[in-house]
């Protein structure tokens, strides 16, 4: 028998966080299948299923049921965990488990953690995982008993769940919500627009939840010495300070006219923050203008920061792309961030994922359209809520076809997984040739 047949084949990182996610998004779907998920005790149609599955796996919110009003205690139940499998990652949570077994994390375990929260190296990854579930398990604690006392007024001894969903769906970035009621279906936060524990206890978890991990570290560990800081956590937390500001200054002076002052600025802010990539509202977006609702889908598409509960193209891949224009406009050889300079493949890898999502968002949005006869825009704001892992909505989702919903549910999963990890997984066999090809000239621009 040939050297070949005895040959094993194993599967890479990038497959494994694939199939790991898929398999959990399939087991929620059989559970929110049951009729025990459903509060009038109904079979949810597999597509249904499936769909809030994906949704909340990949911590997006896209609903095509109430889920306040729909599912009961049980399916809730089932949705919050696999929002928290979601959010900090098929992976973190089967190292957590092995860990807590007293196990050994062998050195395969370790580099698929670090390829899982895109840790720069294998080195102190078991007490980075550690550290992630403790500052996890303390952060949605502290959201909670923030909300609590609001949500209790309102629902008495239930708001304490209530409290606990919202601060893990917020952590995660999911936005899903269960203050839906019959007569009110899919109110997410407008109830609470001018309440400022739950606008600023939820509008924290989001951005904590999106700042990603090793820059949650760099906090722990060097506090307020921030030139101690990896350049890849100065350059999310200032991306993300100016992608909050600016936004909420636009909302503040051209949205929310009526609103009184404390209202206004509350509203300005959160639907600046929510957008990447929570996917809670305190306000009608439909009734928003144009022009706002296009800041919204941008802010949707750039998501998160690497390593974090959130989706979307990333914040270093956006900074990237700045930070690479502006490196041409001044005529310099290569892109830089506080004196150090970035590698071409990183710049390589930015444009990459720029191209793959805005042509994913784009062709998904056409495609809608065309077959549901639908505005472009509206449709675009959809498929930029769902391959930024989002959640937001114009209302459409849960009137879509089958066709559409799971041209949304493909563009959930990439957008969770990440595009290159998807081609990587698919590739991961090829050999990487060496040579070149003869040099050609081409004229851009």
């Amino acid at each position: 028998m040939s050297e070949l047949a005895h040959k094993k084949r194993y599967l890479t990182s990038f497959q494994i966080i694939i199939l790991g996610f898929a398999a959990v998004v399939l087991l929620g779907a059989l559970l929110l299948m049951l009729p025990i998920s459903t509060q009038s005790g109904v079979i949810t149609p597999f597509n249904e299923a499936l769909f809030t599955s994906t949704s909340a796996v990949c911590v997006t919110g896209l609903v095509v049921q109430d889920t306040g009003s729909y599912w009961s205690t049980f399916g809730q139940g089932v949705i919050i965990a696999l929002i928290q499998i979601g959010g900090l990652g098929v992976v973190t949570i089967a190292l957590a488990f092995t860990l807590l077994s007293g196990k050994k994390i062998s050195l395969k375990q370790r580099s698929l953690m670090q390829e899982a929260i895109a840790a720069p190296k294998v080195g102190g990854i078991v007490r980075l995982t550690g550290f992630i579930l403790k500052a996890t398990l303390i952060i949605e604690l502290l959201g909670a008993l923030i909300m609590m006392p609001a949500f209790c007024q309102d629902y008495g001894l239930k708001g304490i769940w209530m409290a606990f969903f919202h601060s893990i769906s917020a952590f995660c970035n999911a936005g899903f919500d269960i203050l839906g009621r019959a007569g009110s279906l899919y109110p997410s936060l407008t109830n609470y627009v001018g309440s400022p524990s739950i606008n600023i206890a939820i509008m924290l978890l989001i951005v904590v939840g999106g700042l990603g991990f090793l820059t949650w570290e760099d906090i722990a560990v060097n506090k307020f010495h921030i030139k101690r800081y990896r350049m890849q956590s100065k350059v999310i937390l200032l991306t993300t300070a100016l992608l909050i500001l600016l936004p909420a200054l636009f909302f503040y002076f051209n949205e929310f006219m009526d609103l009184p002052v404390k209202e206004r600025i509350l509203s300005s802010f959160f639907q600046s923050v929510t957008p990447r990539t929570a996917g809670f509202n305190t306000v009608n977006l439909a009734a928003m203008s144009t022009a706002a609702q296009g800041i919204m889908i941008v802010l949707m598409l750039i998501g998160g920061s690497p390593g974090s509960t959130a989706g979307g193209m990333k914040t270093t891949t956006f900074a990237v792309m700045l930070a690479n224009a502006f490196a041409i406009f001044r005529k310099k050889e290569d892109a830089h961030f506080f004196g150090r300079r970035i590698d071409g493949s990183i710049v390589k890898n930015a444009a990459t994922i720029f191209m793959m999502y805005i042509t994913l968002f784009f062709i998904g949005a056409l495609i809608i359209s065309v077959v549901e006869g639908l505005p472009l825009g509206t449709c675009l704001y959809e498929t930029a809520s769902a391959i930024g892992t989002v959640g937001l909505t114009l209302g459409i989702t849960p009137e879509l076809g089958v066709l559409s919903q799971s041209i949304l549910i493909a563009l959930m999963f990439i957008g969770r997984v990440g595009g290159l990890t998807l081609i990587y997984a698919a590739l991961s066999t090829t050999n990487k040739n060496l040579s070149k090809l003869p040099q050609g000239k081409i004229t851009v621009g």
